[in-house]
């Protein structure tokens, strides 16, 4: 007879060889995601997602397991993982942000990628087209309402003449809407002036070298600006220059104010489709969606610091407000 003793040790050894072969019971679905950096829209579309497969079923820590990579806006990083989700065997992949997107869809062509926060799939070279992705990709554009926080912006300060763009110049997303923003504010009669990065350190001097030159900042949906913003607003406050933001993120953390997409929901969204793709469907006969939940948020706190009235209208209309 086998000794209590014995049938534990058993069970231990039993154990630790499946750990060290990599099984694990943590689900049926394994997902990989790919998130480029650190930022409250980012991090918000993530929890998004995973809320949105919760709501259709899939639950983590039930039939679900999640591995979360971050590349901290390294883009050697963003290779890195996709190399890794590469020999994992993934029912899924999220990739948060067009590089991580850009990294994974080259590297991996035989898993489903799901998408989010990503600008302009087309011209970021991840699917064929919006209606028709074609590959192994789909998910969800953050394209923003460029022309109507412009306008906002001409709300709050009707006498504006030049606006301060800052962004990666080496990120497609950011180059699209910098290139929107152009042709809006021409048509508009403001002048554009752009401070341009390629990391968070270069943002500091990038936003000094232009802010005694304009009447405010306009901050697309840039990943690096994006989690670097403290130093914007630093900057741009010292001066009683205001920043406007491109998401809700950039008003909790001191921007004036915006109208634009909520990445939670975004996030949410993707989830959903993500749970279709798990039950059958396939990525590429699955259009790209958009977000059709667009919010007013305000700062009231950054508008009484640097002595901007906010437009009724604009307070009305307001779904958030910081105070």
């Amino acid at each position: 007879m086998i000794s209590k003793n014995s049938i534990i040790g058993i069970m231990v050894v039993l154990i630790s060889l499946l750990v060290l072969s990599g099984i694990t019971f943590a689900g049926d679905y394994l997902i990989g995601i790919s998130q480029f950096v650190e930022h409250p829209a980012l991090d918000a579309a993530k929890d998004g997602f995973i809320d949105g497969l919760a709501a259709e079923g899939f639950v983590e820590g039930e039939n679900i397991e999640v591995l979360l990579e971050n590349a901290q806006a390294d883009f050697p990083t963003t290779q890195t993982i996709a190399q890794k989700f590469k020999q994992e065997k993934l029912d899924l992949i999220l990739a948060i942000a067009t590089p991580s997107a850009q990294t994974m869809a080259n590297v991996i062509k035989d898993i489903p990628i799901l998408i989010t926060a990503v600008t302009d799939p087309v011209a970021a070279g991840l699917v064929d087209s919006m209606e028709n992705p074609g590959r192994n990709v789909t998910g969800t554009t953050d394209m923003n309402p460029v022309a109507e926080q412009f306008k906002m912006i001409q709300d709050f300060i009707p006498d504006v003449k030049s606006v301060g763009i800052l962004y990666n110049n080496g990120e497609v997303n950011s180059v699209v809407q910098v290139d929107i923003a152009k042709e809006v504010a021409a048509e508009l009669g403001i002048k554009i002036e752009e401070g341009t990065v390629s990391n968070t350190s270069e943002v500091a001097l990038a936003t000094s070298s232009i802010v005694d030159k304009v009447d405010a900042f306009y901050i697309p949906t840039d990943n690096i600006i994006a989690s670097a913003i403290a130093s914007v607003l630093k900057i741009a406050h010292n001066n009683n220059t205001p920043v406007f933001g491109s998401e809700s993120g950039m008003i909790e953390q001191g921007a004036i104010a915006t109208k634009g997409i909520d990445y939670y929901l975004l996030g949410k969204q993707t989830g959903r489709m993500a749970a279709e793709v798990l039950n059958g469907k396939k990525p590429e006969d699955m259009p790209i969606e958009g977000s059709s939940d667009l919010n007013v948020v305000i700062n009231k706190k950054s508008c009484e610091k640097i002595g901007l009235k906010i437009p009724e209208d604009i307070l009305n209309k307001a779904s958030k407000i910081y105070e």
